[in-house]
């Protein structure tokens, strides 16, 4: 990990002055039928008002409705992978356009006709309007939407995000919808995701209801000079239109952007669907006064600064009490998805379909049992995270699960089998950096065992066969995501304690959720590499040189009891794995080293003259000093039993006495918190009260950051503000709790 990190942008998202002028009419058809189709209404331009989160009361609680279990500070709508990752910056849903992760537009637009008369219920919906009088000469202007719905409610679950919003005697549900598979490899690795959008009448009236929903050409690229082709590609099953670079660029970015491959905007195939591409506000009018498209492509070739749409209309009919469904798919699909040691994979997805229409078919099939799944999954996840700390709990897993999930991707290892790969997002860019997958994995821990392993297996691997010099675990597989080019060179940001006790602990903790034969073939076929690293970690300690570690954005960092302690668990860890190979020699060595380096370790981390550990042995110049010791997650995790029990209980009282209003500081001086550290000491301080008061204060965080970014981990615990970084995967850390009351005992 590094600290180099993308701006952040306000919640309008990017401004483009240059953008800002296709807004302006030059003898646009359609403006008196749009005219005709919105009557002059009283409802105001949707605002986003809810900065104080769900808790709000007056205009703000009128405007966005009800919010469970948190307000996001970025509500996840398409989350599936790094390139399919978009967000909207906001609570309230008509009126603010959607984001890419790193903040740039990627435009939806969803629009109701209900008897007739056109709502806005979704995105930044410009319009050609008529002026009555004639103001200077000028005929019409663009305008935001005049008629908006009124939303009631969001609720986020850990798969979807279901707005409610009423109008024109008309209740409507749309919900987004990015399916996770824990199992299903071949479900999971779909790079598309459902958007539905459901109608029923309220008032007792039957009405006539004709939905619009549009995607626009900056989908396919943050560069707003880039050249966009538009077709339609239909299948057997769905009306589709895809959009892709006039010029790609195999296995390369723009602006985070995958500079290859195509977007997928489609709906089944049924009587009342129509659909059109071109000039938004043209479509906007064509579908505000007939309620239909009329089939054209005006969109074939044009730039992503003219903001072509591609728009699709299903006519629902006349609704009444019971719910009627307009059901959409957004996707982004590439074939090859990572160049691995120069070789072009595969994405996994091409093993099972034959093609991507296939896939598509298959996904729109599947929409009713994956929302069953979908159901379930977010059951358990609410039911197990409530048990562990509430509905505050409850509210940040929800958050998280998504994001976690949404920084990678499944492809065809080299041999043919499932591997996943990992995009650090939004700091360095790096392919699988080892230290971004650790805090990630209590969400696999937790959740889906084998996509930890499938996660592990490119950067064994790599260290196995791929040219690795260094007799410590690679820091990364590339440099810039989707290129894992290794550093058979050797350079790279080393960090060679920190990476190889995450592997090492990791390898432990899958073992320990695997079937017995499984672990037992798994720990053997790897066991040289890991004792390999083993045997670095014992030269190294118990007393780590200056070293580089995790929070590199704090420095590198000598004698830190924090690192040590991750390496001295590692060792333990090590231990259980050579249980699992079958060395049980080796496996007393490790397990004698661990306690031997422990008692090093407790002699020296406790600060003489005040309650709690030093950030660095005292006898190093560290007295005084402190942190939060987040790698103690890893002994109880793994039932090592090596930190003192008074120790743990001195730490969770001192923690309770430093802890700011958003949380507990990362390491003096500083005031700056991680969220994926404060759960991992929520999990190893579990029966400590402290455990539920960091779970409160990071909840506080999140419910109430002025920052509309998808979910920040580096912030500041006295404001709430963001620091650096957004929709990184590690917030999988959210999971620790529950990855340690899910984890099997050993076996004696």
């Amino acid at each position: 990990m590094s600290s180099k990190h993308t701006p952040s942008t306000d919640s309008s998202g990017i401004a483009d002055p240059s953008r800002r002028k296709v807004l302006r009419l030059s003898g646009m058809a359609g403006a008196a039928l749009a005219g005709s189709a919105l009557l002059p209404a009283k409802a105001q331009a949707p605002m986003d008002v809810d900065s104080a989160g769900p808790a709000v009361s007056g205009i703000s609680a009128g405007v966005v409705g009800e919010v469970t279990p948190i307000r996001p500070p970025a509500v996840p709508l398409a989350v599936r992978q790094p390139y399919l990752s978009t967000w909207l910056p906001a609570t309230l849903l008509p009126g603010n356009a959607p984001q890419f992760w790193q903040g740039s537009t990627t435009g939806m637009v969803g629009l109701a006709r209900i008897d007739g008369v056109a709502w806005l219920f979704m995105g930044d919906g410009k319009l050609v309007q008529p002026i009555p009088d004639g103001n200077h000469g000028k005929q019409t202007t663009v305008e935001d939407f005049p008629r908006a719905m009124r939303q009631t409610a969001l609720r986020v679950t850990a798969t979807q995000s279901r707005f409610t919003l009423q109008g024109g005697g008309v209740e409507l549900s749309v919900n987004f919808l990015s399916p996770l598979e824990p199992g299903d490899s071949r479900r999971q690795s779909i790079p598309m995701s459902y958007v539905s959008v459901s109608a029923r009448s309220i008032d007792g009236a039957a009405h006539a209801v004709q939905v619009y929903m549009e995607i626009t050409g900056d989908w396919a690229s943050g560069d707003a000079t880039q050249e966009v082709v538009v077709e339609r590609d239909d299948s057997q099953a769905a009306r589709t239109w895809a959009l892709a670079l006039a010029r790609p660029q195999l296995l390369a970015e723009q602006h985070e952007f995958a500079a290859w491959g195509r977007v997928l905007w489609s709906t089944p195939a049924r009587d009342g669907v129509s659909m059109q591409a071109g000039d938004r506000l043209k479509l906007r009018a064509q579908f505000a006064g007939h309620g239909s498209l009329d089939g054209s492509n005006g969109a074939a070739r044009s730039t992503v600064k003219a903001l072509p749409a591609l728009a699709l209309v299903v006519d629902l009919g006349q609704c009444g009490a019971s719910a009627k469904d307009a059901d959409f798919v957004v996707g982004q699909v590439r074939e090859q998805c990572i160049a691995y040691l120069e070789q072009p994979l595969r994405a996994l997805w091409t093993k099972h379909f034959g093609d991507w229409k296939a896939m598509l078919d298959f996904f729109h099939g599947d929409a009713a049992s994956a929302r069953q799944r979908a159901d379930a999954l977010d059951v358990r996840v609410s039911r197990d995270a409530r048990a562990v700390g509430g509905e505050h709990y409850e509210g940040l897993c929800a958050l998280s699960l998504r994001q976690a999930y949404g920084g990678t991707e499944l492809v065809l290892g080299p041999d043919g089998s499932p591997w996943a790969f990992l995009k650090e997002i939004s700091s360095d860019g790096n392919v699988s950096t080892v230290d971004v997958l650790y805090p990630a994995a209590p969400v696999w821990m937790y959740l889906d065992p084998d996509y930890l392993r499938m996660l592990l297996l490119p950067l064994l691997h790599y260290a196995e066969q791929g040219g690795w010099p260094k007799s410590y675990a690679e820091h990364d597989l590339g440099s810039a995501y989707p290129q894992a080019t290794g550093h058979n060179d050797g350079k790279e940001e080393d960090m060679p304690v920190e990476e190889s006790g995450d592997m090492l602990i990791m390898v432990a903790a899958w073992l320990r959720r695997a079937a017995r034969a499984d672990a037992q073939a798994f720990a053997s076929r790897h066991y040289a590499l890991l004792k390999k690293w083993a045997q670095y970690l014992e030269g190294e300690l118990p007393d780590p040189g200056f070293q580089n570690q995790t929070d590199d954005f704090a420095g590198s960092i000598a004698h830190s009891v924090n690192l040590a302690l991750k390496g001295i668990i590692a060792l333990a860890a090590m231990g259980q794995v050579a249980g699992f190979a079958g060395h049980a020699d080796d496996a007393t060595h490790y397990r004698n080293r661990a306690r031997k380096d422990i008692a090093y370790w407790a002699a020296r981390a406790k600060d003489p003259k005040a309650p709690h550990l030093n950030l660095t042995y005292h006898d190093a110049g560290g007295q005084g000093t402190w942190g939060t010791l987040y790698n103690g997650f890893a002994d109880t995790l793994l039932d090592t039993g090596l930190i003192p029990a008074d120790v743990r209980t001195m730490q969770a009282a001192w923690y309770r006495q430093q802890s700011s209003t958003f949380g507990l500081p990362l390491q003096v001086p500083h005031s700056y918190a991680k969220s994926d550290w404060a759960l991992f000491v929520a999990a190893w301080l579990a029966d400590q009260p402290v455990a539920q008061e960091l779970i409160d204060r990071v909840y506080a965080y999140a419910d109430g950051t002025p920052d509309r970014v998808p979910f920040c981990d580096l912030y500041s615990t006295v404001t709430g503000a963001r620091v650096a970084f957004q929709a990184r995967p590690v917030q999988g850390g959210i999971f620790a709790p529950l990855a340690v009351r899910s984890m099997p005992k050993p076996v004696a």
